[in-house]
C-alpha cells in the first residue's frame, strides 16, 4: 500500500458495521488506501484508526476482533509494538503489516504470536479481506485449543487433588451405610481446600472427620490434603481428642504460607457399639442427629476455635447418645451460606435443620437425602452456592 491522503494522527476514524477492526498505522496516507480497499469489499466494516502505539492502546475495545498494526511506529518499532499489542488484547487476532525489506520480520511476528503477517506493496481488497478473516479464525480456533488444555489441566488436577481430599474410607462395619458429596463453589471447577475422611481403628471404634480451609483455591485444597493426611496418619497411631487436633494445629500452623489462614474443624468418634460417640468440633458449623424421634443439631457447647487462630487453646470434647437407629449429618458451611429464598435472608444452621426433617419424614435416606439437602439449598440460593461445601452422612438402622 502507498501512500494516502487526509486522515490526520489526532483523531480516530470510525465506519459503523458488524465488523470492528483497529488499524495501527502512522502514515495517513496508507490508512486512508487500506480503508478504500477494505471498505470495496466489505462495506458494513467498522476501522479505528490509531497513529501511534500509544493511542492504539488506549483505543481498544473489546468488540475489536482483529488488530492490524505496522510493525514500523513512531513509539515502537518490530516485536516490541506486537508484543505490546498481544499484552493489550491477548484474546484478539493480531495481523502485521511490514515492507518489501523486512517481509523477514512478519514471521518472526506470527512466531510471537500474530495470526498472519501481510507486505504492504502486495496488498488489493480481497487479500486484505481473507486475510482477516483467516486471521480471526485462527485466533478463535487457538482459543478454543486453549480452553481444551486448561479444562484437560483442570480435569487432571481435580483428580489429583479429590484422591487426596475426598480418599476412600477405611471401614469395615456393614451395618454402617456412608455417603459423601463434594461441590466447588459457583461456577469453579477447581476443588476448594474442604475435606472429609473416616478410619475404623482396630478397637472398632469409627472415626470421622470433616473440616474447611479458609480460602478458595488450589494452594487451599494442598493444604486440605494436607491436613487430611495428617489426621488419618494420627488416627492409625491411636491419638484421638485434643491431643489430635494440638497435633493437627501445629501442622497447619507450619504448613499454612500466611498466619490468617485458619481451618475449621469436625470430628467424631463413634464407640464399637454404635450406641454414642464423642464429637470434637474447631469452629465448624454444628452437625445433624437423625433419629426417630426427627432431626436435630448436636449441641452447641462445648466448642473450641477453628485451627490456626489463637495457641494453646482447648477443644473439649462431648458425648451424645445415638441409640440404635441414627444418622450423622457433617457438613461444610458452604451447605447453609446461601440464601433461604429471595427475602435476602442464609439459610442457617435452623434452615438446614427444617429442610432436613422435611426430607427425613418423608422417608429420604442415604445419597437420596443428601443429593435432596443439596438441590434443595441450590433452589433457595437461586443458582448455585457460592462457597466450596462438602457432606458426610455416616448412618445406621433406618434412620
Amino acid at each position: 500500500m502507498s501512500a494516502m491522503h487526509g486522515r490526520g494522527s489526532e483523531r480516530l476514524l470510525d465506519i459503523s458495521g458488524s465488523l470492528h477492526l483497529l488499524l495501527v498505522e502512522d502514515d495517513p496516507g496508507d490508512a486512508f488506501l487500506f480503508e478504500e480497499l477494505l471498505t470495496e469489499v466489505q462495506p458494513d466494516v467498522r476501522i479505528t484508526v490509531a497513529s501511534t502505539l500509544a493511542e492504539a492502546l488506549d483505543a481498544f475495545r473489546p468488540d475489536v476482533q482483529c488488530v492490524i498494526v505496522d510493525l514500523s511506529l513512531p513509539d515502537a518499532e518490530g516485536l516490541d509494538a506486537l508484543r505490546q499489542v498481544l499484552g493489550r488484547a491477548p484474546g484478539t487476532a493480531v495481523l502485521v503489516l511490514t515492507g518489501l525489506a523486512d517481509a523477514h520480520v512478519g514471521v518472526e511476528a506470527v512466531a510471537a504470536g500474530a495470526q498472519d503477517y501481510l507486505v504492504k506493496q502486495d496488498v488489493d481488497g480481497a487479500l486484505l479481506s481473507r486475510a482477516i478473516s483467516y486471521a480471526i479464525e485462527r485466533k478463535r480456533a487457538d482459543e478454543s485449543e486453549r480452553q481444551l488444555v486448561e479444562a484437560r489441566v483442570v480435569s487432571r488436577e481435580n483428580a489429583r487433588l479429590e484422591r487426596g481430599l475426598l480418599p476412600v474410607p477405611i471401614l469395615n462395619d456393614q451395618g454402617l451405610r456412608h455417603h459423601t458429596r463434594y461441590r466447588p463453589g459457583g461456577n469453579r471447577a477447581l476443588l476448594g481446600g474442604d475435606f472429609h475422611d473416616t478410619v475404623e481403628t482396630d478397637d472398632g471404634a469409627v472415626h470421622v472427620v470433616i473440616g474447611d480451609v479458609s480460602g478458595h483455591g488450589a494452594d487451599e485444597a494442598s493444604l486440605g490434603v494436607r491436613l487430611r493426611m495428617a489426621w488419618r496418619t494420627l488416627v492409625l497411631a491411636g491419638h484421638t481428642g485434643q491431643r489430635l487436633l494440638e497435633t493437627l494445629d501445629a501442622v497447619l500452623a507450619h504448613e499454612r504460607w500466611a498466619e490468617e489462614i485458619f481451618t475449621t474443624v469436625c470430628m467424631i468418634t463413634i464407640a464399637p457399639d454404635r450406641r454414642s460417640a464423642r464429637l470434637y468440633r474447631a469452629g465448624h458449623p454444628r452437625p445433624l442427629l437423625f433419629g426417630p424421634a426427627g432431626v436435630h443439631a448436636v449441641p452447641e457447647e462445648p466448642c473450641g476455635p477453628a485451627l490456626g487462630l489463637l495457641p494453646g487453646m482447648r477443644w473439649p470434647g462431648v458425648d451424645i447418645e445415638l441409640g440404635d437407629s441414627w444418622g450423622l449429618l457433617l457438613y461444610t458451611d458452604g451447605l447453609i451460606e446461601g440464601f433461604a429464598g429471595g427475602g435476602g435472608e442464609r439459610l442457617d444452621l435452623a434452615g438446614l435443620v427444617e429442610m432436613a426433617g422435611r426430607a427425613h419424614g418423608a422417608g429420604q435416606r442415604g445419597d437420596v437425602l443428601v443429593d435432596g439437602l443439596i438441590a434443595e439449598a441450590e433452589r433457595l440460593n437461586g443458582e448455585a452456592l457460592p462457597d466450596d461445601l462438602a457432606v458426610l452422612l455416616l448412618s445406621r438402622g433406618g434412620s
